[in-house]
């Protein structure tokens, strides 16, 4: 960060905070969500999965090659001074989610459900945009921002990965055969890792005259981790088959996600070793609209829009053990992310 929270704050005598409890939270309730619902596509009337085994596909595998890329994205976090007079925020750190990623998605089709997987990974090695980093220092005027640096941002192996399984309903619901819907519950799990590299700090508030300093070298390894479990309703949409025009089918998918969060932040720059941590609970809202279309027999062609918007909240540790600084607290400590993508995809029916 641009500056050090110390040299922004008052410290009690002793400098140190005694630790404050950070936010009780377990994965517990949505993990037992999730066996639920297995056991529910298992153990379910056997009359009800008998009765659409004749709509079982010769084709039940799907597996698709699948490239990404993040635009206007980025994720994001700040906190605000834990002493008087405790304006929020403090500080503040942008890095951008603007680059290219690639995967695979496996998917197996059963009569009346369906599981799949899918795993991503970063191609770019830099951002296509740059990291902010904003503080306001001042006591007496805390809504001045007096810090601010731009950085570029190196994207470190970095790794999404999805698991879901959702269930067919439309039949159950009198619908028409052309429109599939379906509820689906599943497992998002995003980890980031970036480092800030080469920028300049500022010094924007009025009056101050200090001129732009250069940051060279790495200045802050960052890394992040979101687990996401999500409940929510798909649908796919066939459009009329015509002899002249190639298979189209319509894909939506929208769901609401409980978060958990975490990061890890190492100020390489600062004297000593340097870490701020955060742990955050929250939730997630995730929206998709794609569309299908075959190619040649089994195989397919695919572009969806998504858009995901995270936002959580929990305790802010720094740590510095050779300055005896090891502390916790939770004054205005937000973290949040807005992930919007185009991804295209080729798809195999096997």
């Amino acid at each position: 960060m641009a500056a050090d929270l110390f040299s922004s704050c008052k410290q009690p005598r002793g400098g140190s905070l005694r630790p404050e409890e950070g936010p009780k939270w377990s994965r517990g309730p949505a993990v037992f969500g999730l066996a639920l619902l297995l056991v529910l596509f298992y153990v379910f009337p056997a009359q009800a999965g008998n009765s659409d085994r004749s709509e079982k596909e010769e084709s039940p595998w799907l597996i698709g090659l699948k490239v990404k890329r993040f635009f206007k994205s980025h994720t994001s976090y700040e906190f605000g001074n834990p002493f008087p007079p405790g304006q929020v925020p403090l500080s503040r750190l942008e890095f951008p989610l603007d680059s290219w990623w690639a995967g695979l998605e496996l998917r197996r089709e059963f009569p009346r459900w369906s599981f799949g997987l899918e795993a991503l990974r970063n191609l770019s090695r830099e951002a296509l945009k740059r990291a902010k980093d904003s503080d306001w220092e001042d006591d007496h005027a805390t809504g001045i921002k007096t810090i601010y640096s731009e950085s570029d941002c190196r994207l470190e192996p970095s790794y999404m990965v999805r698991a879901d399984v959702d269930l067919k309903v439309s039949d159950w619901l009198g619908l028409p055969q052309w429109l599939d819907l379906r509820p689906v519950m599943g497992l998002r799990w995003q980890r980031f890792e970036f480092v800030t590299h080469d920028g300049t700090q500022y010094y924007p508030a009025p009056g101050d005259t200090r001129p732009p300093e250069p940051l060279p070298g790495d200045g802050i390894r960052f890394k992040q981790t979101y687990w996401q479990y999500f409940l929510g309703v798909r649908a796919a949409c066939d459009l009329p088959k015509s002899p002249d025009l190639p298979p189209v089918k319509f894909l939506m998918q929208l769901d609401w996600a409980y978060v958990e969060g975490h990061n890890e932040d190492h100020h390489l720059l600062r004297e000593g070793r340097r870490f701020t941590y955060e742990d955050t609970i929250g939730d997630a809202w995730h929206a998709s609209l794609g569309v299908r279309v075959g190619i040649w027999q089994n195989l397919s062609a695919g572009l969806e829009l998504e858009h995901m918007l995270i936002h959580t909240t929990g305790s802010h540790r720094l740590e510095n053990r050779p300055f005896g600084m090891d502390f916790i607290f939770n004054n205005g400590v937000t973290v949040w992310s807005e992930q919007t993508s185009l991804m295209l995809t080729l798809n195999y029916q096997f």
